[in-house]
This record gives structure tokens, C-alpha cells and sequence, in this order.
């Protein structure tokens, strides 16, 4: 028989697990994590320069400077898994006053998200930047390692269920907070990464970066998972206190 106190903390942990996977998904799932704003473009030569970089930016090869340029001047957003650039509706490109404008976005294949960074984007004899090229695959690894260990303890759990035994809340617990920690280790390295990326290559003038709410859902996800890691620990570790000191109780 559990008591209501614990029975109270796994539900509480099992919502707050819940809530933190959700967001953690569709956090890498979405391309909100940094997003630029950038000037409106007037002259024609602007607009056909824009168009240029717009058709690089889709259909040309794998270029980090090539990208980062497009998404500096079309309003871009970055994240894990998608780069994605504001562009006009219509084929005239700014000539009409009320232009529309959709996102069009291209994803990053698994082969370029293991592709070294240079001190030089766009410059291969400029030597590889470790840091920057370690920080982009922690970025891309952690949050997967992330939801394989909340996979681990959903599965532990549904084994406890079936045994309906408390002793493997210990592992879940410890499972969350391992996942936390990686969700947490992914927003500083992508933080990180970023600014490094801003130091090498700089901002256009009038050009402002702000962090997307994709990285917010993951920044938040990291202390739910930690929160019921808690709950989770406290629940096995009261348990087995109170189990063994009925059983030297009934000994006694």
C-alpha cells in the first residue's frame, strides 16, 4: 500500500515530467530559438541583392556565412533542426506597399550538423573553431540524450507499475535530473555558440538578434524535470525509510 503522501508526489512528478517533455519537443521541433529583425529594404539594387542571397540560401550548397548573411537581412530565425527566412509572397519582391510575407525555411541535415566550424565562417583555410564546432554538436546531441533518458524512465516506471513497486523511483528520479541537466546544458551551449558566432561575424548595422521563445520552452523545461526529479527522489527515499523502520518494528 502507498501512502497518499507519496501516491500525491508521483502524480505531482508525473504532470510536471509530462509538461517538461511536451515543451522540450516541441522546443527541438520549432526554429524560434534566436531571431533577427532587420531594416526595410528600398532600391533596387538592394531588393535584387536580397533575391540572390534568398536563392543561395535555398537552393545553393551548405555555407555557414552564406546562411548567417541571408538570415542577418531577411528577418531569419535559427534553430536546432531549421534556419528559416521573412520573405515577400509575390514575385515582385517589395515593389507592392501591402506585401505579404511568409517564412521559408530549410532544415539542417544530419551530416551538417556535424560539419566543423571555421574562426572564419565561409573561410576553409582560416582553421577549424573547436569551440564553436563542439558547442554546435553538444547543441544538437544533448536534447536528444535528453529525451531518450525521460524514454528510459517512462519505461522503468511502467515496469514499477506492473511490479507495483516503489524502489525503482529512485532511477526515474535520477533519470529526470539527468535529463534537466542535459536540457540545460543545450540552452548555454546554444547561448554560447551564438555569441561566438556574433563575435566572428558581426551584425549588419540596424540589424537586432533577440532569443526566439523556442528557447524559452527549453529553458523552462529543464527546472520541471529537475522539480520532479525531486519529488521522485524525496518519494522513494521516504518510502524506504518508513518501509525499513516498520520491518525492524514488526521485528522488535
Amino acid at each position: 500500500m502507498v501512502d497518499n503522501r507519496y501516491a500525491t508526489a508521483l502524480v505531482i512528478a508525473s504532470v510536471l515530467s509530462l509538461l517538461a517533455t511536451v515543451y522540450l519537443s516541441v522546443a527541438i521541433g520549432t526554429q524560434h530559438w534566436y531571431q533577427y529583425s532587420s531594416p526595410t529594404v528600398r532600391g533596387e539594387a538592394n531588393v535584387s541583392d536580397l533575391r540572390s542571397l534568398y536563392e543561395e540560401f535555398m537552393d545553393g550548397e551548405f555555407d555557414e556565412k552564406t546562411y548567417c548573411d541571408t538570415l542577418f537581412r531577411l528577418n531569419g530565425t535559427v534553430g536546432l533542426w531549421w534556419r528559416c527566412v521573412l520573405v515577400p509572397s509575390n514575385a515582385h519582391w517589395y515593389k507592392e506597399p501591402d506585401t505579404k510575407f511568409v517564412l521559408e525555411c530549410r532544415s539542417f541535415t544530419l551530416s551538417q550538423q556535424f560539419l566543423p566550424k571555421y574562426k572564419e565562417p565561409g573561410n576553409h583555410n582560416s582553421g577549424e573553431d573547436l569551440l564553436r564546432t563542439y558547442l554546435w554538436r553538444c547543441q544538437f546531441l544533448l536534447p536528444l540524450v535528453s529525451l531518450g533518458l525521460i524514454v528510459l524512465a517512462a519505461l522503468t516506471g511502467f515496469c514499477a507499475c506492473l511490479c507495483r513497486s516503489l524502489t525503482p523511483t529512485l532511477a526515474i528520479g535520477v533519470f529526470h535530473l539527468m535529463a534537466g541537466l542535459c536540457t540545460l546544458a543545450t540552452v548555454c551551449c546554444y547561448l554560447a555558440g551564438m555569441d561566438l558566432l556574433h563575435r566572428v561575424s558581426m551584425l549588419p548595422d540596424k540589424v537586432d538578434g533577440s532569443l526566439g521563445w523556442s528557447l524559452y520552452l527549453a529553458l523552462i523545461s529543464s527546472p520541471l524535470h529537475m522539480m520532479s526529479a525531486a519529488l521522485l527522489v524525496w518519494a522513494a527515499r521516504s518510502h524506504s525509510q518508513n518501509y525499513y523502520r516498520m520491518t525492524a518494528y514488526r521485528v522488535a
